[in-house]
Formats: C-alpha cells, sequence, structure tokens
C-alpha cells in the first residue's frame, strides 16, 4: 500500500510538471497556430460530447489504456519512468518542500522582541488538572460535574480516571486560581498554563 502511494505521489509530480512544461512552450507555438487554414479544421473526428455534472467523464481508450499499464508498473520501473519522462520534457529535479521547512525558514525573531513578549504578563491561563489523592476521588469527581459545564457525574469520573485533563482554558487569573483553590481542597494537584 505504502509503494503505491509512492507511485501516485511520483506520477502526479511528473504530471504536474509536464503540464507547467506544455503550458509554457504550447502558448508560445500556438501563437504560431492563429492563422486559419480550412485543410486544419478539416477532420473526420468527432467531438467528443462534453459531459454533465450529473454524468462521470469518459476518458479516451488511450488515457485509459495508459493508466492500466501505468498502474502495474513496478515502484522501480516508475522511478524509471518518472526520470525518463524528466529528462525527456526537461523538467528540473527540484525537491518538494516540507510544511515543516517553511516554518523553520522564517525569519528569527529578535532577542529584544522576545525578551519584552517574556515580560508580559499572561492574562489567559489554562487549568489542567494532573493528579489526584485515591481517598478524595470521589468528592473530586462531584467538584468536577460543578465546574466544568455538561457534565454528568458517569462523564465527570471518565474525566477524572482520564488524567491529565484540561478542566477549562482561556480562563482570566482570578478565575484560574480559585478553580485551582477549589480542586486542591478535594485533594487534587492543578497546574496553571
Amino acid at each position: 500500500m505504502q509503494a503505491i502511494r509512492v507511485v501516485t505521489s511520483e506520477l502526479s509530480w511528473c504530471l504536474r510538471c509536464s503540464r507547467r512544461y506544455w503550458q509554457r512552450n504550447v502558448s508560445i507555438q500556438s501563437l504560431s497556430l492563429l492563422s486559419f487554414s480550412p485543410r486544419r479544421f478539416n477532420t473526420t473526428e468527432a467531438i467528443p460530447p462534453v459531459a454533465l455534472e450529473n454524468e462521470e467523464k469518459q476518458y479516451a481508450p488511450k488515457i485509459q489504456q495508459l493508466v492500466k499499464d501505468i498502474s502495474q508498473l513496478t515502484l522501480l520501473e516508475v522511478a524509471d519512468l518518472n526520470e525518463l519522462l524528466k529528462k525527456t520534457l526537461k523538467i528540473a529535479d527540484t525537491p518538494m518542500m516540507a510544511v515543516g521547512a517553511v516554518a523553520s525558514s522564517a525569519k528569527p525573531k529578535d532577542e529584544e522582541a522576545e525578551a519584552s513578549e517574556a515580560k508580559q504578563e499572561k492574562v489567559n491561563f489554562n487549568v489542567k488538572l494532573t493528579k489526584f489523592d485515591d481517598s478524595k476521588k470521589v468528592a473530586l469527581i462531584k467538584e468536577v460535574k460543578n465546574v466544568v459545564p455538561g457534565l454528568n457525574l458517569v462523564q465527570a469520573k471518565k474525566f477524572v480516571e482520564s488524567l491529565p485533563q484540561l478542566v477549562k482554558t482561556d480562563v482570566p487569573k482570578e478565575e484560574a486560581e480559585k478553580l485551582k483553590a477549589a480542586l486542591e481542597a478535594v485533594g487534587a494537584t492543578v497546574i496553571l498554563d
């Protein structure tokens, strides 16, 4: 399955590059085709009908045969096909950038800007329940049920048993400290992020 994904990604990349090549070169060549001659348009080939939105697109037999042949290739054969298409169509071998590479290539902030951000006091906090005292578990479940809107006792029990959990997010400092004190009173260990 992994090999099929690699094959399809390589082929799609190759087809995208070949499409760009033909768009660049054919558009220049099409300027010479602007002179109309009656012989050019006298053809016996039928124009394929336009597919409606509800209908599936019909592909030419030549295209269908190509897809069938390519799907039967091995991974090494696809690599060779890719290389040959790049050489034939004169496509530059450029590596694809990963999403993480884009983020890492961004300019780093000045040290002064980072220092000023660190000096600013945090306004909103996340209240995170990390541990609890087993002997006070029932009281903690009841307190969590009261604090978190929309939880019943069963959900509050599952919430407490699957620690660490965020109790509330983006809470003002005063409310976060009150919530922390209430949860610590019933045997919980709480962290403010």
